[in-house]
């Protein structure tokens, strides 16, 4: 039986899923912080950021998306199409949100510079997982195992 030879991922994928995990601890942390805030204004008796059964259900979102996240990060090995297509989608999501991020703060009249950095990383990253790189590296499959090439 032989080995087939292993195909290593291209550093342009592993950072592309390092800033996914990052995104993902993002999103945990904003769905934590939204809860927080919304508890710790209704303690004083403030306005809330918004009803406590939506911020429930943005938190819930959040962390779903993170774990979707995770696990494409996870499943990232095994070269399957639908991870690829799934970091497509979740990184566009985040790199039009931060886009958005930094117009927002132009508009304000405070450009954020680590909202433009990010968003550059973000297209970045989504070039890479979309482009030639990751089509070429989620694209491939290995030999069906216990079959032997003749």
């Amino acid at each position: 039986m032989q080995d087939s030879p292993k195909v290593r991922m291209p550093g342009a994928v592993i950072l592309a899923l390092v800033m996914v995990c990052g995104h993902a601890l993002g999103y945990v942390f904003g769905g934590w912080a939204l809860i927080d805030e919304n508890r710790s204004k209704l303690e004083h008796g403030q306005d809330l950021l918004m009803p406590m059964a939506m911020a429930w259900f943005v938190a819930l979102f959040l962390w779903g998306v993170a774990a979707l996240q995770v696990a494409c990060v996870v499943l990232a090995r095994k070269r399957r199409y639908w991870v690829r297509v799934v970091l497509i989608v979740c990184l566009s999501f985040v790199a039009l949100s931060m886009i958005v991020a930094f117009l927002g703060s132009l508009v304000g009249g405070v450009p954020s510079l680590p909202a433009f950095v990010i968003a550059g990383l973000d297209v970045a990253a989504l070039w890479m997982v979309s482009g030639p790189s990751g089509h070429d590296y989620f694209s491939a499959r290995g030999p069906a195992s216990g079959v032997i090439p003749a």
